[in-house]
């Protein structure tokens, strides 16, 4: 095996899984987002809605003053979101991510096949190369992520080891047969 390339491949690998996890969580936040602004709408529509209807029972401008300042809030987040599409973002961020995780999956496919002997360096090389471009294309595509959430996938992938599975783990979903622990 060619510990240089195996290196080499390794770095482009983790390279991808921190991608692949940035892009999750880039994903999650601007779903967050969503939700809140669309809570706000609701509540700053009801709160309007409640303030015209008080001016029909009540002649007050404190009452006006507060109608208007709800309503003129709720056309503020409609305009925000208007230019900013929380929903569009998060689902651009889903797809980045679901095309991340198969050229995550081939460079461990790719691992594996070097780590065997299956694999020539040279076919290797060529497999790289072309899991390198794959990936130059889709982060050309992809939306920008933020350092936020790239802390947060660093702190998933660490720390919450999101990307591993004990053998444990991987035994519930396989038969008896195929398990590694004391069922098999």
């Amino acid at each position: 095996m060619d510990v240089l390339l195996a290196d080499q491949i390794r770095q482009c690998f983790g390279r991808v899984v921190y991608s692949h996890k940035t892009h999750e969580k880039m994903a999650e936040h601007c779903a967050t987002t969503l939700r809140h602004l669309k809570i706000a709408q609701i509540v700053l529509s009801a709160l309007a809605t409640c303030g015209v209807l008080s001016l029909f029972v009540v002649d007050c401008p404190v009452a006006k003053a507060v109608a208007a300042l709800m309503s003129f809030a709720n056309l503020a987040v409609a305009g925000y979101m208007k230019g900013f599409d929380p929903g569009g973002v998060a689902q651009k961020h889903r797809d980045t991510a679901a095309l991340l995780w198969n050229v995550r999956d081939s460079y461990q496919s790719l691992l594996v096949d070097l780590a065997r002997g299956t694999l020539s360096a040279e076919a290797a090389t060529v497999r790289r190369d072309e899991l390198q471009t794959a990936t130059a294309r889709i982060y050309q595509a992809a939306p920008h992520t933020s350092n936020k959430a790239y802390t947060t996938a660093q702190h998933a992938l660490k720390a919450l080891e999101d990307f591993t599975f004990s053998d444990g783990e991987i035994d519930k979903f396989l038969p008896g047969s195929l398990r590694k622990g004391k069922d098999a």
